[in-house]
């Protein structure tokens, strides 16, 4: 723990996010070039494309732990191997690159323009077993979409109070409360954000020790004070539907804070290219994403 503490803590390098769950793997697979006439929807089938996925991402050579600091992993991938290891120590093991498990179970209903996260039944069970299992930490994630100061406190709220449950059980948590990126209030939302959290962080014990993922944000360098904060990790930026190139020239601007893309980092990827052209699309991408990382420092 305290060897990934130090990579994730203080490393050049960025988060892959590989957590697609049920709700989102048939537009990422797609994506990929895997259509639903080509597995079962809603069943194992499923799953074990997008773990087919994953596993020629994690295992190219272009992924390793020389620039990519950890990665976001859906419970389903946690429970299954790569190269006959569990995938959480391939990544360690093989890669050096620490992971991190997706805890949440979606997006409830819009209420105050924001959408807080779904219940989630077995929280407590699912943390010992991301522990144990090796994670270093956790992610979840919110929605806001309009600048409602009653809305994004509730997603703050919500968001550090699992967050300390998450402290509680020995994993860092990354704190996701997106901002859309369409939302004609995004900047007058990423304000009360900012405030809303750095409330929060003030109210932590020295000993609860936070990872943030934001949206980047509309003016430069807004989150200076959440990046500088002492009870936080590191500040992460996620793509939010931004294409690869757009996503990595704003995140250069933003000093101190590094990429955590999802859909940016596997675009132009496709199950029909061959290895050699997989593993250059994805060399290439990969080291744009750890550039943008490092310009803001």
């Amino acid at each position: 723990m305290d060897q990934q503490f130090e990579k994730v803590g203080n490393a050049d390098g960025f988060i892959a996010a590989l957590d697609q769950s049920g709700g989102s793997t048939p537009k990422a697979l797609k994506a990929y070039g895997i259509t639903e006439d080509m597995y079962t929807v809603g069943e194992e089938s499923m799953f074990d494309r997008i773990h087919e996925m994953r596993t020629r991402i994690m295992t190219s050579a272009s992924f390793n732990g020389d620039r990519i600091l950890g990665a976001i992993l859906f419970e389903n991938t946690m429970d299954r191997t790569v190269e006959g290891k569990t995938t959480v120590n391939y990544l360690w093991e093989e890669k050096n690159i620490a992971s991190f498990l997706k805890c949440d179970k979606g997006l409830a209903p819009e209420e105050n323009g924001v959408q807080l996260m779904k219940p989630i039944p077995g929280l407590e069970d699912l943390l010992k077993k991301g522990k144990a299992a090796g994670c270093f930490g956790t992610k979840m994630r919110s929605n806001i979409n309009l600048a409602n100061e009653e809305g994004i406190n509730a997603v703050v709220d919500q968001q550090f109070e699992i967050g300390k449950l998450i402290c509680s059980i020995g994993l860092v948590p990354i704190i996701e409360p997106e901002v859309n990126i369409n939302s004609k209030e995004k900047a007058e939302a990423e304000t009360i954000l900012n405030k809303c959290v750095l409330d929060q962080l003030n109210k932590l014990d020295s000993n609860q020790k936070v990872m943030l993922k934001f949206t980047i944000p509309t003016e430069a360098n807004l989150y200076k004070d959440c990046i500088e904060h002492s009870n936080v990790v590191r500040v992460v930026a996620l793509s939010g539907g931004y294409s690869t190139d757009k996503a990595n020239e704003l995140l250069s601007k933003q000093k101190g804070m590094i990429a955590s893309f999802s859909r940016a980092l596997a675009e132009g990827l496709s199950h029909q290219i061959s290895d050699e052209d997989f593993n250059k699309k994805l060399d290439a991408t990969v080291g744009s994403i750890f550039e943008a990382s490092k310009a803001g420092e």
